[in-house]
């Protein structure tokens, strides 16, 4: 048994509203840069869709993953080296800007330019990689509030897997929101099919990165992420990705989408796994079994065995502890209420979700009943297989009965806590109906329900020994900013692409570590960055607002 640690995210689709507000602070803190324009680490979906870039999901036709052979071994599923070797100038199998979509601004000198004139002048809408007119047709949340419609059936990979019946009656049911990052997966296809080795997996808390000065351009990191999760960068000649906010992990800070979150609906934590047994679980013959088959992997941090075979790895302590309090491991293996997004492409995935229950609650709220009661409830879900169906899709290669599981689950849980937040005698017998005792229900209740912070973020600081001399991250790539090596002028993207005479600098590790520990509320005294990747929070840096005349910084102060 080799134990190695994980930094993992669950989030719970229940609370999803669709904002965008993580999608909005992860492109200003990581993507607002030239040649990373229709570059979203973090994207939310509309579900039932098409998804972004458009039905990446069909891995018959983008081959991503990993797949077994003949002889029930892995392999890419895009083809082995051979392969890789005969496509590598001209790789196929990659989505085009089209899938994605044209990233555009709009002509506002027309507006603020144009002369006085009967009509209203218009700003049209103008391409930021060509800088000429174009007609808006697709972005990255197209579908969005087109859930059921006619319009998403043709395309949307899932609905093609499951009854006509689900395609007919899908708009009567429901609809709701996916939250997507990088799965920083246990075993990621991107890495194996990258021909420069330049993604590869941290060994201190397992978060797959791109090493820039390694990177060739090749692209076939892309078309080997079956959640297409990987994007190039036509401005440098390079692969990039969600990094899971490192630099704020190794201080013991949430990732920016999650703390930006309006719903709380994610939470981070350490789990520790068997490296040992990876390969193993990710070969399970039958897709519907991969699900338990991942679950296994994951360790009991509590269990003497698994602590001392940490220890042997060098697993600091607090590092330990910290796994023993992830909500993480609560809600995947205490719980049971977390599931993989497609397991089947056995990448071994740690982004993991809760599925929602609330189209449940809301059609047997239309029917008059009590829509908290957990015999309406139960019988709600029995009656709808069509979500059912399709969760089952997304999350346990259509294994019905693990969703119907998890559904009952929240299910039992909102009747058992109605009950004492009415000042009534709870019942036990409801609890036990979905196998958990009242106390693990009680307790699912606070992680889910109330999701204070320091019990949603579980996050072990990094110790220096372990990383090798942590490094300043600008703009995670040194390339990506104008007169930078090589880069020369202003590329080949039109003028509204963002051009930048200076890379803005991430805070380095020391840095970051001191505003986390500083109690002053605008960070660490004389700090002048102002990132949303740096900030803490905690009250109005210097340098955000305009000073009063007095000398005291308000965000209603006069300059002087």
């Amino acid at each position: 048994m080799k134990v190695m640690a994980q930094m993992a995210m669950v989030m719970n689709l229940d609370k999803c509203i669709g904002c965008h507000t993580c999608s909005v602070t992860c492109k200003q803190a990581w993507t607002n840069r030239a040649g990373t324009e229709y570059v979203w680490f973090n994207n939310v979906e509309t579900r039932p869709g098409q998804g972004y870039p458009r039905t990446y999901e069909d891995q018959e036709r983008w081959r991503g993953g990993w797949a077994l052979n003949s002889r029930g071994r892995l392999t890419l599923k895009g083809g082995g080296r051979l392969k890789k070797l005969a496509t590598i100038f001209s790789n196929p199998i990659m989505p085009s800007i089209d899938d994605y979509y044209q990233p555009w601004t709009y002509d506002y000198s027309t507006l603020t330019d144009a002369p006085a004139q009967q009509h209203l002048p218009v700003a049209r809408p103008k391409s930021l990689l060509t800088g000429k007119d174009m007609k808006i047709t697709w972005s990255a949340n197209w579908d969005d509030d087109l859930g059921g419609s006619a319009v998403t059936f043709a395309n949307d990979p899932i609905l093609k897997k499951v009854s006509t019946q689900v395609k007919q009656e899908f708009e009567s049911t429901f609809m709701f929101y996916l939250p997507r990052i990088c799965e920083h997966c246990l075993n990621p296809s991107c890495a194996a099919s990258c021909p420069s080795g330049a993604i590869y997996k941290r060994s201190e808390d397992g978060i797959v990165l791109v090493d820039q000065d390694r990177c060739r351009g090749w692209r076939m990191c892309i078309s080997g992420c079956p959640y297409k999760k990987v994007y190039f960068n036509h401005r440098t000649g390079k692969a990039e990705k969600c990094t899971f906010c490192f630099p704020r992990i190794e201080v013991g800070m949430p990732t920016v989408c999650a703390e930006t979150c309006v719903g709380r609906l994610r939470y981070i934590g350490l789990i520790l796994y068997d490296a040992d047994r990876v390969l193993e679980a990710a070969s399970t013959p039958n897709d519907q079994d991969l699900y338990e088959a991942q679950r296994s992997l994951l360790l009991d941090p509590n269990d003497p065995e698994v602590i001392r075979a940490a220890e042997r790895e060098g697993i600091p302590n607090d590092w330990i502890t910290a796994a023993q309090r992830s909500p993480i491991h609560a809600l995947i293996n205490t719980f049971k209420v977390a599931l993989p997004l497609h397991p089947e492409y056995r990448t071994m995935p740690m982004v993991w979700y809760i599925p929602p229950l609330s189209p449940v609650v809301d059609v047997v709220a239309e029917t008059g009943e009590d829509a908290e009661n957990h015999r309406n409830l139960f019988a709600a879900i029995d009656a709808l297989r069509i979500p059912i169906e399709y969760l089952a899709e997304l999350f346990t290669a259509g294994s019905v009965p693990v969703v119907d599981g998890v559904l009952r689950k929240l299910a039992a849980m909102r009747s058992y806590m109605r009950d004492i937040n009415l000042g009534r005698d709870p019942d036990g017998g409801i609890p036990a109906a979905v196998g958990m005792s009242e106390e693990d229900m009680y307790d699912m209740y606070r992680l889910l329900a109330l999701a204070k912070y320091d019990e949603r973020y579980v996050i072990p600081p990094a110790h220096a020994e372990q990383a090798h001399g942590l490094e300043e991250l600008a703009t995670e790539c040194a390339l990506d900013f104008d007169g930078g090596p090589g880069m020369g002028g202003s590329g080949p993207f039109g003028e509204g692409s963002g051009q930048q005479s200076v890379p803005v600098a991430v805070e380095n590790f020391a840095v970051l570590q001191e505003r986390q520990q500083a109690d002053s509320l605008g960070g660490v005294a004389g700090g002048n960055a102002v990132t949303l990747v740096s900030w803490d929070g905690k009250g109005s840096p210097k340098g955000m607002f305009r000073r009063r005349r007095g000398g005291s910084d308000s965000p209603g102060g006069e300059s002087r």
